[in-house]
């Protein structure tokens, strides 16, 4: 049984089991990258002296077993067993098939994991990435180098390994939220080498985009590395939407190889975009006009609207993101033995917005006379996070069993302020009254505040004015923590899996209307058994727990004033913690010689407590929400020269007990839940047609998501099937040209359905040329 692909780690050290499952990025011999799903292969048994020879600039590893298939990268050592032996459901990203895929974007690059929804930011929320998975808000369950990161941004790939998406609750490895999972992002690192990789593209819609990944070794055991970027693109078929961006991130490490390693790190990343604003609903409360004016559309079945392809509702002179993210980390390493370990890492981080978007708002019924009001959404917020992170680990013999363990504290603080803008015309607030909102008087028309249904001109030029509200709020989030996990090998195929987690959280909201605070004591845990019928098999039952108190998005997403006053005068600090558990069995086997990962598993997480509202209109923790499901994933090589990467995901979501106000009490009991498809497909095939020329395929497949499945009024956005295609031929050792076509039928389909008002409606058919060198 021989291995397929090489070790590589963060630091230039073997990696420990501690650290197997964390920071996994495939790479297929012979292939380019793969999206794997769950656990990978089991490990042969290799000496430390053949590993030695191998890598001659690093110490031999600290553990008998290496992954068959794959490569590992250095990121958290909570995950105590290798991948196999790991009763969790995961899918990895690998950095090979971002670059395939042309996944510039987090969210490009969660399209290659089946299940996972974006949502939509409205209102006061921001604009930026806000996944679901398994039907649970993620936002505030996203880390970057196995630190928490709340900040809402539109994130980029540029200096990204990988990306991990650990499924189920993940409150013992994550702390607060992590009902349906949470979304580990792998860093670059320096390593002990010099190398050089550039690309540089070019596309319709105007696509422009250039990248530069340097190493260089510095000293014997010291390697600095840099990564840029710059961004300049549209979206195909999507109006002005524009988007530009730029990055850099260097990082500089000494010790590499020996048993004592410094690592600084530093990422920056500027854009300022024209954002797209998405397609009203077809159906929303009809309100009848007193001017006289004709109804010219019926109600719709609560899908988008039918419009041109091109249409957007937005104003060039009014609308922008500008967004920012800066982010200093220090993590210093020693290693006490070859089984014992010490990781510390500081990190301090600042996320600024200043966002001005039209949300085509249907709340008052313009569509159906042929309007839309040109609803200002804004924000002005800056998030500041400095965290402190140690992790005690290794491995032990205790009454004659083999432990891998992992310990560690936390100590955070989160803080975030919020402000917006007001938008007035002739010195009269536009979401004041009806005169703007109704689209029903002449100034509405000739400031441009209204527009058409069907044909509105983004070149308006809006005569309006904008000021600072004044008016802002503020969270902060406090989080000291503690935990401990382990595996405890029974037998040669039986093995026990267990975490738990106290956190103690301090949060406090202010705004104009007071300050209000509470504190919550969160007690998290997990625990599964591992039966190993073959070495290249396993069989897992786990159960794990997560608790998401009020105010966990820090102000930064839908949480943001749970603190405050609910309508009916109660105090929000009175609310308690939601409560999630999951329950999932699975199994994970590699086939082919080791080259092929199949897995399975069945699942289904309970939600309590959430926050609904009640009969007379206040705030209660009354929700109940259950997700039943299954998912499986073949992810290999089925020849040298051909690979395939995919799964599916079936989830059956529920809202229990939906709450409601007045009429609308109970009437979402036993609905679908929001943001939550049935049905999803994902997978991607390479094949080596002559050994410079690689070709690829994507297919993609989501059933109908609904933002509110109401029986009366449902919003949703309809399936869709979603082509791409990839070739990649290499030339003059050094060089390759690749062509990405995404979305080949230029299919119209939405990526983001909110709960009202409106969705956000995907690229059309996009095609770039990239040129990479390789040094």
């Amino acid at each position: 049984m021989g291995v397929t692909g090489k070790w590589r780690t963060a630091h230039g050290v073997a990696p420990q089991r501690g650290q197997t499952l964390c920071g996994l990025a495939l790479a297929m011999i012979g292939t380019q990258g793969v999206a794997a799903t769950s656990a990978l292969a089991a490990p042969d048994r290799i000496s430390d002296d053949e590993k030695k020879k191998a890598h001659p600039d690093r110490p031999a590893p600290r553990h008998e077993h290496i992954e068959v298939v794959g490569l590992w990268h250095d990121a958290s050592p909570k995950f105590t067993a290798p991948l196999l032996d790991t009763p969790k459901s995961v899918s990895i990203i690998s950095r090979q098939l971002l670059t395939q895929t042309g996944s510039n974007t987090l969210a490009d690059a969660l399209r290659n994991v089946p299940g996972i929804t974006m949502g939509a930011g409205e209102g006061g929320n921001p604009v930026g990435d806000r996944p679901f998975l398994r039907g649970y808000d993620a936002q505030s369950s996203t880390f970057v180098d196995g630190l928490r990161d709340v900040g809402a941004q539109s994130r980029e790939t540029f200096n990204v390994e990988s990306v991990e998406v650990i499924k189920g609750d993940t409150g013992a490895f994550a702390g607060r939220g992590g009902a349906g999972g949470a979304i580990y992002i792998n860093s670059k690192m320096p390593s002990l080498k010099n190398a050089i990789d550039a690309s540089l593209g070019f596309g319709n819609a105007d696509y422009k985009r250039g990248t530069f990944d340097g190493n260089w070794k510095v000293s014997p055991t010291g390697a600095f590395r840099l990564n840029l970027m710059g961004d300049d693109q549209g979206v195909a078929g999507r109006g002005p939407t524009h988007y530009r961006r730029y990055g850099v991130a260097p990082s500089l490490s000494f010790g590499l190889g020996t048993a004592n390693r410094v690592t600084v790190m530093y990422y920056h990343m500027q854009n300022d975009d024209l954002p797209d604003v998405g397609i009203p609903y077809s159906n929303p409360a009809f309100n009848a006009r007193s001017d006289g004016a004709a109804r010219v559309l019926a109600t719709g079945s609560g899908a988008p609207v039918k419009v041109p392809f091109d249409t957007w509702y937005g104003l060039k002179n009014r609308d922008s993101n500008q967004d920012g993210i800066d982010m200093g980390t220090l993590r210093l390493e020693h290693d006490f033995s070859s089984t014992l370990h010490i990781r510390n890492t500081t990190r301090y981080s600042e996320t600024t917005q200043n966002d001005r978007w039209t949300m085509p708002d249907d709340s008052q019924g313009n569509i159906y006379y042929g309007d839309v009001y040109r609803r200002l959404n804004s924000r002005i917020s800056t998030l500041d996070t400095a965290t402190n992170q140690t992790d005690f680990y290794g491995s032990f013999h205790l009454l004659g069993f083999k432990n891998q363990f992992a310990s560690g504290t936390e100590f955070t603080r989160e803080q975030g302020k919020n402000d917006t803008y007001t938008a007035t015309v002739n010195g009269q607030n536009v979401a004041s009254g009806t005169s703007f909102t109704r689209c029903a008087t002449a100034l509405a028309f000739s400031s441009y505040t209204c527009t058409s249904l069907t044909n509105p001109n983004p070149n308006d030029l809006w005569s309006g004015n904008l000021t600072r509200t004044g008016n802002p709020n503020s969270t902060r989030f406090d989080t000291k923590a503690v935990y401990l996990f382990d595996t405890m090998t029974l037998l040669r195929q039986l093995q026990a899996n267990f975490g738990v987690r106290y956190d103690n959280v301090q949060s406090t909201y202010r705004a104009a209307a007071g300050e209000y605070g509470r504190g919550d004591n969160l007690f998290t845990y997990q625990g599964g058994l591992v039966y190993k019928p073959r070495s290249n098999g396993s069989i897992y039952a786990s159960y794990a727990t997560s608790a998401i108190p009020p105010g966990n998005s820090v102000g930064q997403g839908s949480d943001d004033i749970s603190l405050g006053v609910d309508r009916t005068g109660n105090i929000g600090s009175v609310l308690k913690p939601e409560r999630d558990r999951t329950i999932e069995v699975g199994t994970k086997w590699n086939l082919l010689h080791n080259r092929m990962l199949l897995t399975g598993a069945l699942f289904q997480i309970d939600s309590t407590n959430f926050k609904i509202s009640t009969p007379s209109g206040g705030i209660a923790n009354g929700g109940t929400k259950r997700v039943r499901g299954f998912e499986i994933g073949l992810n290999g090589q089925i020849t040298r020269d051909w690979s395939i990467n995919g799964g599916y995901t079936y989830l059956d979501a529920r809202l229990l007990k939906a709450g409601g106000a007045g009429a609308a009490a109970g009437l979402m009991d036993g609905r679908h839940a929001p943001n939550t498809p049935e049905n999803s497909l994902a997978l991607w095939t390479t094949y080596r047609i002559v050994r410079p020329l690689t070709v690829a395929a994507g297919v993609y497949y989501m059933s109908k998501v609904y933002g509110t499945d109401s029986p009366t009024a449902p919003k949703f956005v309809p399936s869709y099937w979603r082509f791409d295609v990839m070739a990649n031929y290499k030339f003059r050792r050094h060089y390759s040209l690749q062509l990405n076509m995404q979305n080949l039928a230029n299919m119209r389909y939405f990526t983001q359905a909110y709960t009202t008002h409106y969705a956000t409606q995907a690229p059309g058919r996009t095609a770039f040329v990239t040129l990479n060198a390789h040094f």
